[in-house]
This record gives structure tokens, C-alpha cells and sequence, in this order.
């Protein structure tokens, strides 16, 4: 490659692309460290104010707030008045920030680019020899996804995933046998038991952590029927039958996907219906360039779902297996007439609705 055959105008162009990337990377985790610490929901709650204040009304030390609001100012996340030293969160970009936000809190997402980082070593070794990450290697895995998929549960499960199937809650209040399958926290089945009393809910996942976890918000929900069980959701079978089974962003993740599927199926009744949430993405890359948060779900994949089902000698599908390897996936697990739906202003997953 000489100098007569490189366009410079190109090759400057990449160097400020990357050097966006390394200014995005290094917001990612300051913005990580604003959602942690609170620094976020403080500055939504105050007037323009000087860095003294913020780490005031935020309990926090001023050197270090100090040194984030340079960043937060200079990455155009918050505001300053250099004349009076004043920054401010506009409530515009509060609604991306802050608990409030619901599910279109982004920043709770940032937490996951510190927790990857720490895998780095690892991932890199499983490049170079095969195999993956094991699962213990993410401590704060299930507790940030927790919290992240209870935004989109609080806000979305009842007024509008569960009204995807027409008729479906209407079956709810009556009374029917209902399975998450990889319900980490088990959230979505307490949310559910609450407002349906009538139903029988049962939450599986092989975390001893995670089933601990909702068995004791079902216990402060005063829940009677509502119940968790560690199990390796790849063994199912089909002696119990259910007239709702749910997966919630999970089937991607498992070592053995066409078992989890398979299992599935044959635990439904024959009248049964099957709701599946996924990433929203196209098994081809190509189809993926231009996605709002595809490269954030290519790392996500590589740096834990790919790699923590590849651990375990598993299929490794990975974040981004698309909707066209999730039908054939359904297909083969024996569900048919499976459909694809969408909830408005959800850009990151897509609702399948299937049959056994």
C-alpha cells in the first residue's frame, strides 16, 4: 500500500469514526458510573447547579464529580454555564437516564460495558483457542438484567405484550396454568401473579440466585400462586402440561436451544400457546448495518450470550441468530403457525406467537 492508492479523505474520515468510538467507549462507563451512583437521578431533580452542589445533593465526593461533569459537559450529555459553573441534565436527555425513563432508560445498558471488560482476557483466549466464558465469570450478569428487564415488565408486560394474543389475558383472569422458562428473577411471573390470582404460575431457571431472588418477591408480594424451581431448562420433557409457557430474551442464551424448544412444545397443551420475546435482529449480518443498537448486541453476544453457551459445549446461537433462525428453531421444536409481532416504539425485540 503506498500513499498513491489511499483516499485521505476516507482515511480521515475513519480516524474521526474512531475516534467517536473511543469517546463513545469512554461515555459508556461514565455514564455507567452516573446510573450507579445516582448522579443522574440527582441532576434530573436540580436546577443548573455547580459541581459543590451536585456532589452535595448526591451525597458523593467533589473531586471525582468534578472530573464527570468534565466528561458528561464535553460529551454534550449535560450542560454548562462556563460563566457561572453551572451544569444542568435537560430533562431531554433524561428521559434516556434515569429511572423514570422506564424502558427507554439506556443507561442502565452502560453497566454492561464495565462487566464485559473484565471478561476481556478470557474472550480473547476463547478466540484463540475455541470453547467460551463459563457463566460464573459474570457476578453481576443476572442482577443488571434483572434490573434492566423490569423497566420494560413494570412498564409494558401487562398493557401491552400480554395484548399482543387477543383473548390471553381474558384466559389469565380466569384461571390457566402459565411456565417462564429462564426467568432469571422471576419478575415477569410475579407481576403476573398479582394481577391474575386466578392462574397457577411456575418459574424455571438454573440459577440457585436468581430463584432465590423471586421467591422472595413473591414471598413480599404475599403471592400463593407463584413458585420457583431450579431447573436446567434443556430437560423439560413433557409430562406437565401448561396452557401458557413464556420466555423473555432468553432462548438465544441457552447451550441447548433445540431441546429448551423442544421441551417447550411438548409441555404445552394441545390448545396451548407459546410467547417468546427475542432480539429484535435478521440472521444476516447485512440486513443488521444501519440498526439502531446492532453493534451494542454483537458485543453483547460475543463478550456473554455467544460465549457462555459455547462454555458449556452448547450451540452458541448468540444475541443476533435473527428471526429467520429463530422460525426454522420454532419450526423444528414442532410449533406451528408461528408469528411475528411488534409492540410500537420497541426497537430492540420481536414477539413470537407460536402453536404446538
Amino acid at each position: 500500500m503506498t500513499t498513491q492508492n489511499i483516499d485521505q479523505a476516507k482515511a480521515e474520515a475513519f480516524g474521526g469514526q474512531m475516534m467517536g468510538v473511543l469517546n463513545g467507549a469512554a461515555l459508556a462507563l461514565m455514564c455507567s458510573v452516573g446510573y450507579r451512583t445516582g448522579l443522574f437521578e440527582t441532576m434530573a431533580t436540580l436546577p443548573p447547579s455547580t459541581p459543590e452542589q451536585i456532589a452535595k445533593s448526591a451525597n458523593l465526593n467533589e473531586r471525582y464529580v468534578r472530573e464527570w461533569l468534565g466528561a458528561m459537559a464535553t460529551g454534550s450529555i449535560v450542560t454548562l454555564d462556563p460563566a457561572t459553573d453551572q451544569y444542568h441534565l435537560p430533562p431531554e436527555h433524561a428521559m434516556s437516564l434515569t429511572a423514570a425513563a422506564g424502558p427507554n432508560n439506556l443507561a442502565v445498558m452502560t453497566q454492561f460495558v464495565s462487566q464485559f471488560g473484565n471478561v476481556e482476557d478470557g474472550i480473547v483466549e476463547s478466540f484463540r483457542k475455541g470453547g467460551g466464558v463459563p457463566y460464573s465469570e459474570f457476578p453481576k450478569f443476572q442482577a443488571q438484567m434483572a434490573e434492566l428487564s423490569a423497566q420494560v415488565f413494570d412498564a409494558a408486560l401487562m398493557p401491552v405484550i400480554l395484548e399482543l394474543v387477543p383473548g390471553l389475558k381474558d384466559k389469565l383472569r380466569a384461571g390457566i396454568d402459565v411456565a417462564d422458562v429462564a426467568c432469571g428473577q422471576g419478575h415477569a411471573i410475579n407481576l403476573m401473579a398479582k394481577e391474575f390470582p386466578n392462574s397457577r404460575f411456575v418459574g424455571y431457571d438454573f440459577s440457585e440466585g436468581g430463584i432465590a431472588a423471586a421467591s422472595k418477591e413473591a414471598q413480599s408480594m404475599g403471592l400463593s400462586n407463584a413458585r420457583f424451581e431450579v431447573k436446567d431448562v434443556a430437560t423439560l420433557g413433557g409430562a406437565t402440561k401448561f396452557d401458557l409457557v413464556t420466555v423473555f430474551d432468553a432462548v438465544h442464551d441457552q447451550a441447548k436451544p433445540r431441546a429448551v424448544l423442544k421441551g417447550i412444545h411438548d409441555s404445552l397443551k394441545q390448545d396451548g400457546l407459546f410467547l417468546c420475546s427475542d432480539i429484535r435482529a435478521s440472521s444476516q449480518v447485512h440486513e443488521n448495518i444501519g440498526s439502531p443498537m446492532a453493534p451494542m448486541m454483537y458485543m453483547c453476544s460475543t463478550f456473554h450470550c455467544m460465549t457462555v453457551s459455547l462454555a458449556l459445549g452448547g450451540e452458541g446461537l448468540g444475541t443476533m441468530w435473527g428471526e429467520q433462525k429463530a422460525q426454522e428453531l420454532f419450526a423444528e421444536a414442532g410449533f406451528r403457525d408461528v408469528d411475528i409481532r411488534y409492540v410500537e416504539g420497541d426497537f430492540m425485540n420481536s414477539y413470537y406467537v407460536a402453536k404446538p
